[in-house]
């Protein structure tokens, strides 16, 4: 667990950047664990390279997502609502790690 300043998180990449690697990291082994690692793979590296992490006191940890994330999917053909859930899911999953590692609750 690092200590977590929610200032020095604004400059996240500076001063936070191997926890955050962690956390996508571990999001990553999860979903790996339950999905198909092509979808999973592509989602990490078409949508999710794509996303930002960001925190406030009221949310606590959360990722926005590129604008149409499912027009960025050009890896793997999947229908929509599988590709909604497995996003769903690993967003949820990284936002977890995200709180885990830096000791914030939920």
């Amino acid at each position: 667990m690092t200590d977590f300043d929610p200032e020095q998180f604004e400059d996240k990449y500076a001063n936070y950047f191997p926890q955050l690697q962690k956390a996508y990291q571990q999001a990553f082994e999860v979903l790996n664990d339950r999905y198909d690692s092509e979808l999973v793979h592509a989602i990490d590296q078409q949508v999710l390279n794509e996303s930002e992490p960001f925190y406030d006191d009221d949310r606590g940890f959360y990722i926005e997502l590129p604008e149409d994330p499912g027009d960025r999917l050009t890896a793997v053909i999947v229908d929509d609502e599988k590709f909604s859930a497995v996003l769903e899911e690993y967003v949820d999953q990284l936002e977890t790690e995200l709180h885990e590692i830096f000791g914030v609750e939920r």
